[in-house]
């Protein structure tokens, strides 16, 4: 919030700490939630632009800056006396020093009606892209008065945004219906980006940008935080590494799964058919009772005895190569770890480079024999405990 002063934006004026409590100090939105005012019904277009007009620009000020809000929504929009809106509540945002290699975010987060379908895949995403997808919904929203994809089953809406599958009401201007229909765009590298959405004709009736960039301007004379200097900007959790005694390095905790990650994850909630045409499993995952460090070193052993590499990365990710080139190169295999309890794991393995029959054999010839010891159950199986461990629980 210190790197974004925008006329658009809450400020943050001062942080201050005791040993236990953090207090932000903040600009002071008298309106409310703007959600309290779709609340009440649809807006006329006039309102609906000037706030549309306000959130894109605080929008684009922000990717501007490498900050990416990932939370767009009504309820996080406030409104000043003068009903200008005011974007809030930072608390899921990210920077862009938080890609990953493939200069993508891949942390699964927002409120569901409001996420974009890159976002529910967990593929990695674009975060300007996915923010440019929230403001569209929040646009229909306040012309219509109602969401563009909602269904009472989760599973159902997913698949609605996941297709870019929403109606728009018969009083929507002709205009909106084709800016809509290029911001929801379920395909984000066909997504309009914010500097067309600002060329657009409608968006632009009563936009004055001039006076904006005159307000940013004098904003810009307060020095933005050093923020490496105050937040470790990894995008996931717990990426430190501790230090064993001896000083032997322990490898970091896997990463916590959220409850987006437990939804897409689930067997019942598969949406790969949505977005992926082959037919042919690349993946696969399984849940153990053993601790992390009993899993890494399982899958070490696994590797050894297969004459595999195996490179550990932060957050309990594990990269295993092979020696020799295949008929596509040398295979790759990325192993994950994910902490649902800490007693309890999700583990998810896939192919991520070299031929994947090869892969396909060497997994169900070696590799998932050789994990039965750690194996609670596999994902789409139904799950069964061996006679000789029913009768181990079931001692006192």
């Amino acid at each position: 919030m210190r790197l974004v002063k925008h006329p658009n934006i809450v400020q943050l004026h001062e942080v201050m700490a005791t040993k236990a409590k953090i207090y932000f100090v903040m600009e002071y939105v008298r309106g409310g939630e703007l959600y309290n005012k779709i609340a009440k019904g649809k807006l006329k277009e006039d309102a609906a632009r000037k706030y549309f007009q306000q959130l894109i620009s605080a929008v684009d000020y922000c990717h501007s800056r490498g900050v990416y809000h990932r939370d767009l929504k009504p309820e996080n929009l406030l409104l000043d006396e003068n009903c200008n809106l005011k974007v809030s509540d930072f608390g899921l945002s990210a920077l862009s020093d938080c890609r990953k290699q493939d200069g993508l975010l891949h942390t699964t987060c927002g409120t569901p009606a409001y996420v974009a379908p890159e976002v529910i895949n967990r593929k990695g995403y674009d975060g300007a892209k996915a923010d440019i997808w929230s403001c569209g919904v929040i646009l229909f929203v306040l012309l219509a008065g109602y969401l563009p994809f909602h269904d009472t089953n989760l599973m159902e809406m997913y698949k609605k945004i996941g297709k870019g599958q929403f109606k728009c009401p018969n009083w929507f201007p002709y205009e909106v219906r084709r800016l809509l229909s290029k911001i929801l765009d379920p395909n984000p590298n066909k997504r309009i980006s914010i500097t067309k959405i600002m060329e657009n004709s409608w968006f632009r009736k009563g936009f004055d940008d001039k006076s904006k960039r005159s307000e940013i301007g004098k904003k810009e004379m307060v020095p933005p935080v050093d923020i490496d200097a105050v937040f470790d900007c990894s995008d996931s959790n717990n990426s430190e590494e501790k230090q064993e005694p001896g000083g032997k390095q322990e490898s970091a905790k896997p990463t916590n799964l959220n409850a987006f990650d437990i939804i897409s994850l689930s067997a019942g909630f598969d949406l790969s058919g949505l977005f992926e045409e082959s037919e042919v499993r690349k993946e696969a995952r399984f849940t153990s009772r053993q601790p992390a460090v009993a899993i890494i070193s399982k899958l070490e052993d696994i590797a050894k005895r297969l004459r595999l590499k195996v490179k550990k990365r932060e957050g309990g990710v594990l990269k295993i190569e092979g020696t020799k080139a295949g008929r596509k190169g040398v295979l790759g295999i990325d192993a994950e770890i994910f902490e649902v309890t800490p007693s309890f794991h999700l583990v998810e393995m896939k192919i991520a480079n070299g031929d994947t029959l090869e892969y396909q054999k060497l997994w169900k010839e070696d590799v998932r024999p050789a994990l039965k010891d750690i194996v609670w159950t596999w994902q789409g199986e139904s799950h069964y405990l061996p006679e000789q461990q029913l009768q181990q629980q079931q001692q006192p």
